[in-house]
């Protein structure tokens, strides 16, 4: 198992040289810092604290600041725990990049959903509409709350209230491809949360060992070169094939 803590800029796609067309998740990643590390002994399980995204002294408690310097390096605005990681690999203070993980990994994605406020039954549970005739005087209503026998709404009854802003976990998604340069992830896919929210990239919990193929992308500028050459190769087979057919017309004549 092992993770690394990113912020989601937003979806764009990539191509590969066959002409596949990938819908992808840009996931930008500031160097993780180990703050942490838990062991069976000392905390009753194998876990390590990770933390991104800094921020300034004035902005952070005592506390805050102690417990990064004992990892040597700046406060932060994010630590989570990923669990189930081998503790002796890690050291306290080191950092991990995105190369960690390598194009192809299965992996989860987790990230706080977009919030959409207090919704009706409509949007939130995805019920039908009601008769749209003025005579109906029922629209986008909840409907029946249940039987008259227990004098009470049940349980679990599908109800209008928040909807959104809850953490949810995609399963099982391909990392496309990593940009070590720019420190950028692509995972194929989307991810829960809207854009500048933090996410959390771990091994795949079903999929532990399983990578795929890397793809063979292609960016917009080789795609266009071959285009190019693809039709300067084109005439020429052209003005070739018309070379040809005069000749010939020749020497029918002669």
């Amino acid at each position: 198992m092992k993770g690394i803590l990113g912020k989601k800029v937003g979806m764009t796609q990539v191509f590969t040289k066959e002409g596949k067309l990938i819908p992808v998740t840009v996931v930008e990643v500031e160097p993780n810092v180990v703050t942490q590390i838990k062991t069976v002994e000392k905390d009753g399980y194998d876990a390590i604290q990770l933390a991104t995204e800094t921020v300034k002294e004035k902005a952070s408690t005592k506390a805050e600041i102690g417990h990064t310097n004992k990892a040597n390096t700046t406060p932060k605005r994010f630590l989570k725990e990923i669990r189930g990681v081998n503790v002796n690999d890690y050291t306290l203070g080191q950092t991990i990049g995105v190369d960690i993980f390598e194009a192809g990994e299965i992996v989860d994605v987790t990230g706080t959903s977009k919030g959409k406020g207090f919704q009706g039954v409509i949007k939130r549970h995805n019920q039908h509409i009601g008769p749209k005739g003025h005579g109906s005087q029922y629209h986008r209503g909840v409907g029946s709350l249940g039987t008259l026998l227990p004098m009470h709404v049940l349980k679990g009854k599908k109800m209008p209230g928040q909807m959104g802003n809850v953490q949810r976990t995609v399963q099982n998604l391909e990392i496309v491809s990593i940009d070590t340069e720019n420190s950028v992830i692509l995972v194929k896919g989307n991810v829960p949360g809207p854009k500048k929210s933090l996410v959390m990239i771990r091994t795949a919990v079903k999929k532990p060992n399983a990578k795929n193929d890397a793809a063979n992308l292609i960016s917009y500028q080789q795609a266009v070169e071959a285009e190019k050459n693809a039709e300067a190769s084109a005439d020429v087979e052209n003005v070739t094939v018309e070379v040809e057919d005069t000749a010939a017309e020749q020497t029918t004549e002669e």
